[in-house]
């Protein structure tokens, strides 16, 4: 079933039981694999999604959770800048995997045609570009749901290397557990996990391309190369922004 996703932005304060919550969830999973930790959160955690930018490692975490439980809401943000790859191979995952209710999110026209009328707005902003097609959207369409699901990991970048399984994302659109079920893999755990499913890659992987974002953005890889340095190549940004909140990255609900 598909959706387009137009939710409005819920006010209120950060209710301090789900840093407790993720807390708990934490310790209770610490020594358990990425299926236990998401078994749990869709038990667990009230208004669960997964969000997936269907790009190079993304059908990893979206087999997983076809397994445990594929009525999940999984959102896919089209930021209308991706390659005609990604859209090809996500329509071609979700069919294979059964996912039940596949969301489409997208920047509202109004707000594209006023803030990005030429479609030139990452080529001197790239934060202000991000922020319109990717990080906006994602806020609103989170709007009323209790948690979200990553396919973040530790190895990925020096910001992501303390990755706890849950955390709590204080966000102006309310606060919510963020799950993070594949933390601990290594690159390794990913390639044998593909492998041993038979899960299709994303067609770019073989061009080059280890991490997998907008076109305008994203470039391949070298030999050697850290596998997010095509990522807004020359530059110091490393994160599209989705998982900052006012500027900074979300930690875990025991360290908040």
């Amino acid at each position: 079933m598909l959706h387009l996703a137009q939710e409005t932005l819920p006010e209120g304060p950060v209710p301090t039981d789900l840093h407790l919550q993720a807390e708990a969830l934490n310790n209770r999973l610490r020594h358990h694999g990425a299926t236990d930790v998401l078994r749990a959160a869709v038990n667990e955690i009230e208004g669960l999604a997964l969000v997936s930018s269907f790009g190079a490692e993304s059908v990893v975490l979206l087999h997983l959770l076809a397994m445990v439980d594929p009525s999940v809401p999984v959102l896919f943000i089209d930021t209308e800048m991706l390659f005609t790859e990604t859209l090809v191979y996500q329509q071609e995952v979700a069919e294979r995997l059964r996912l039940k209710d596949l969301r489409i999110i997208r920047a509202a026209d109004s707000e594209v045609s006023f803030e990005d009328p030429d479609g030139t707005l990452h080529q001197f902003d790239t934060d202000a570009c991000c922020a319109l097609r990717k990080t906006r959207p994602l806020q609103k369409a989170l709007a009323g749901h209790g948690g979200w699901i990553t396919g973040r990991k530790r190895y990925q970048s020096g910001q992501r290397a303390q990755l706890e399984f849950f955390e709590v994302e204080d966000a102006p659109t309310g606060a919510r557990i963020k799950v993070n079920p594949l933390a601990r893999w290594t690159p390794e755990d990913v390639r044998e996990y593909m492998i041993e499913n038979r899960l299709p890659r994303h067609p770019l992987v073989a061009q080059g391309y280890p991490s997998i974002g907008c076109a305008p953005c994203t470039s391949p890889v070298a030999e050697g190369e850290d596998p997010r340095a095509g990522r807004w190549r020359n530059s110091q940004k490393d994160e599209c922004g989705i998982h900052f909140v006012d500027g900074k990255m979300v930690r875990t609900g025991a360290q908040q």
